[in-house]
């Protein structure tokens, strides 16, 4: 038998991919509901641990509240009242909703039952890629056509997520991704865990966690609140996060690494990407066991990404184009 695996199982009614690395005793169970992942197993100090704090049962996963491991596209985080304007035409995501009711968070896929496309093991790693697409009278506001393929590779280093987007249709189309994993790296309180975050500049918000405009929304860390500093890691303590941070710091083979620790256990973990931005998030607001674990959001673009014009050439697809996006965690970092 080859060290990685690829076999199915369920949650309920729900069909779940689970990558497995024989040797290291790994595995990583992924849902076709959202693409979404579900766990991330793996051995500390001859004691195996999950690392995510995912959605626990069927339930949980259907109603995707928390958007726990989302892959959010064809926008991330927030659109601001819901509507937007692109090349000169404005669009409405909430069509007859008021107040509250108006709100677009994460894109449209998370509830969606994505096909598996493709899967192999072997001896060095297993993957599997789930795909899906949405048509232009398919969301209310966003007459755009797109196809999604969203691969996962485990091998030893931990898990590579990498999302590709089509553009379909015959116009240009907004859109960009990122990912909503949480994690509980051990069962310590998070304010005894350490946290880095390579990034020189962290976003200036409303309280609605909307950026403010134009280079407004672009806070130089030696400027912004101490609290918000996380260039050198340090204890989360009492720091209440919902941050976005930019102007990442790569390392020589070209990712940036969000690294989460903690100190008592030695368990750490990082959480990668090659470009775009990290939106840190400890969990303060959460459906359920607030401040038990935190998010580390890789995103292409800031949340409200679809009003900024310093965005529109980072999220604007043109026909027949696609782009891609990397990420992933790395187990002992």
């Amino acid at each position: 038998m080859s060290r990685f695996t690829v076999t199915r199982a369920s949650l309920g009614a729900q069909e779940i991919v689970v990558l497995r690395d024989l040797d290291d005793d790994r595995e990583v169970r992924i849902a076709r509901s959202g693409a979404t992942v579900l766990s991330i197993t793996t051995e500390t100090g001859g004691k195996t641990h999950d690392i995510v704090d995912g959605f626990r049962d069927e339930k949980e996963l259907v109603g995707h509240k928390g958007s726990r491991f989302a892959v959010m596209t064809p926008f991330a985080n927030r659109v601001d009242d819901a509507r937007f304007t692109f090349e000169g035409s404005s669009y409405d995501l909430q069509p007859g909703a008021v107040g509250a009711d108006r709100a677009a968070r994460h894109g449209f896929l998370r509830g969606v039952i994505f096909d598996v496309t493709a899967e192999q093991g072997g001896e060095s790693a297993a993957t599997v890629t789930f795909s899906t697409n949405i048509a232009p009278d398919e969301h209310p506001g966003y007459p755009f056509s797109l196809a999604f393929s969203i691969s996962y590779t485990l091998d030893a280093n931990g898990l590579t997520l990498e999302a590709t987007t089509t553009n379909t249709g015959d116009r240009d189309a907004p859109t960009f991704f990122g990912w909503h994993p949480y994690f509980r790296i051990s069962s310590h309180p998070i304010e005894t865990w350490e946290l880095h975050i390579p990034a020189d500049t962290v976003i200036a918000a409303r309280e609605d966690f909307i950026p403010l405009p134009g280079t407004a929304a672009w806070m130089s860390l030696d400027r912004a609140d101490r609290k918000l500093d996380f260039r050198k890691p340090r204890l989360i303590g009492d720091t209440e996060l919902n941050n976005t941070y930019a102007d990442l710091q790569f390392d020589p083979d070209g990712r940036a690494r969000t690294r989460l620790r903690d100190p008592a256990t030695g368990q750490c973990i990082a959480l990668w990407q090659e470009r775009g931005v990290m939106l840190a998030f400890t969990s303060d607001t959460a459906e359920r066991d607030a401040r038990k674990s935190v998010a580390l959001e890789p995103m292409e673009c800031m949340p409200n990404a679809f009003n900024r014009e310093d965005c529109a050439p980072l999220i604007t697809l043109k026909p027949r184009e696609k782009r891609s996006f990397v990420c992933g965690v790395e187990f002992d970092a």
